[in-house]
């Protein structure tokens, strides 16, 4: 029996198609874009934070147009937005903001550097504490408002009075956290930079300030809050003077409740700005003093 095998020709194999290599993940990962870093920074938000006035807009705007108050006190937003245009074309709203931050400046930067003076000399020196301490626990028991009389005879009514209210007002909180800030150093921090032989300013560079930075920026806040608070008692009670305060003075004589109001939200924006202002400082601030803080124990 003879076996015959048949012989076909053998198709080709299929072809492969040919695929690009995937991307190499050791890179450097990319950078987020602009938007990317908006829209977390969006989503990131408190949005009920805003609750509260879109409730408290809603509820003006439809007694304003129901007509349920029959006065002259009630204004409605758009009488109220009105005002705000013709303040901010005519420039009237520049000028009394750019006078009020001003002054504001001018004396959180005088109470703020007497603060620190003051402070540290209170919280390094015991010779200070017990000659100063006493007479400045007593001063800060006496109201701000109650040194209106007496500056008003002493500097009169213009720039140099308000600003020497402002800065009693931002000095006393800057004082107080300063001198609190360092007592808080624990002593046993102290006896271990004396082992070390630090010097004065080495043990006050990386001793103490490490440890009473937190309060020194309580006290900066709450005086950039307080002088803020003290422009506008300053130009209410001392009117000579333009300023945002004097706007409300104007309103109020007038018996224009839509310039009270824009004056009003003029404030709230200002003291809402300052307060963002000084929080990204303070955090930009740690942030930088921690990362060099890793660097040095990288090292």
């Amino acid at each position: 029996m003879t076996f015959t095998r048949s012989l076909s020709p053998s198709r080709p194999p299929p072809a492969r198609k040919w695929s690009k290599p995937p991307a190499c993940s050791c890179d450097a990962p990319a950078q987020p874009s602009r938007t990317t870093a908006f829209t977390r920074r969006l989503s990131a938000f408190n949005w009920r934070g805003l609750v509260l006035p879109l409730a408290a807009f809603t509820l003006w705007w439809l007694a304003s147009a129901l007509h349920l108050v029959k006065s002259g006190l009630l204004v409605s937003p758009v009488d109220v937005a009105r005002t705000a245009s013709q303040q901010i074309q005519s420039g009237a709203l520049l000028r009394a903001l750019s006078a009020s931050l001003a002054r504001e400046a001018s004396g959180f930067v005088i109470g703020t550097t007497g603060g620190l003076l003051l402070g540290a000399a209170l919280g390094f020196s015991r010779v200070a504490t017990r000659v100063i301490g006493p007479t400045f626990d007593t001063f800060k028991q006496i109201s701000l408002f109650a040194w209106i009389p007496l500056i008003s005879v002493w500097f009169g009514l213009g720039d140099m009075a308000k600003i020497v209210f402002l800065s009693l007002a931002a000095l006393l909180p800057v004082a107080a956290h300063t001198c609190d800030g360092i007592h808080a150093v624990p002593p046993r921090y102290v006896e271990v930079a004396r082992a070390f032989r630090y010097s004065r300013l080495q043990m006050a560079r990386f001793v103490i300030l490490p440890v009473a930075l937190p309060s020194i920026f309580t006290g900066i806040y709450l005086a950039l809050i307080y002088s803020w608070l003290a422009t506008l008692g300053a130009e209410y009670l001392l009117v000579a003077g333009s300023g945002i305060g004097n706007t409300l003075i104007d309103g109020s004589e007038q018996f224009r409740m839509d310039l009270v109001l824009f004056g009003i939200v003029v404030v709230g924006i200002t003291g809402w700005a300052l307060n963002a202002l000084a929080r990204g400082l303070e955090r930009r601030v740690f942030a930088r003093r921690t990362g060099a803080s890793r660097e040095r124990a990288a090292a």
